[in-house]
């Protein structure tokens, strides 16, 4: 029950994820959630580094969309002025959203890549959808809403077991 929830990579942060490893992969789009994945939820504008980030992510020729479960206005005042295309009150890991990333990207799953720092949403998501899942390390913990600390809480259950069955090594989730 618990491997849907296994994403295919796990890295500390998107600025750890292997572009060039992807491109070969046959990846052409990423899907990326905002809050704690690119900035932290109390970030309302991205960070130089992440311009540039997604700048050298657009330059290896990847599109890219925001799929965020915030509102429409935190997610427009983020989003627009970078130029990425997104879907706002996702309702992730619902296909709904995904669905509609992937009409946008206009790819299909099987090229594509989720990125996001929930288990519960973007990587369930994500798996559901037959997209490639990437798993990063929160970047505010501390600021997030009431439903995404009861996903935590629900992700420590998911990595006990999946620790008992040798399923998510300890040693991984240092990279």
């Amino acid at each position: 029950m618990f491997e849907r929830l296994l994403p295919q990579m796990r890295v500390n942060t998107i600025y750890n994820i292997d572009l060039h490893t992807l491109k070969e992969q046959g990846m052409k789009g990423i899907i990326t959630d905002l809050d704690n994945t690119l900035v932290g939820a109390k970030e309302a504008l991205a960070t130089p580094e992440l311009v540039k980030w997604l700048d050298d992510v657009r330059d290896l020729g990847f599109k890219v969309v925001i799929v965020s479960n915030n509102n429409r206005t935190r997610v427009s005042k983020f989003a627009e002025p970078l130029g990425i295309p997104f879907v706002h009150a996702a309702r992730k890991p619902a296909n709904k959203a995904f669905n509609k990333a992937l009409a946008l990207l206009g790819l299909p799953a099987e090229q594509t890549a989720v990125i996001g720092d929930q288990m519960m949403t973007d990587v369930l998501g994500g798996r559901r959808m037959g997209l490639f899942t990437i798993l990063v390390r929160p970047i505010s913990p501390g600021d997030e809403g009431v439903m995404t600390r009861v996903n935590r809480l629900i992700e420590k259950v998911a990595l006990s077991r999946l620790r008992k069955k040798g399923l998510w090594p300890e040693e991984e989730s240092k990279k």
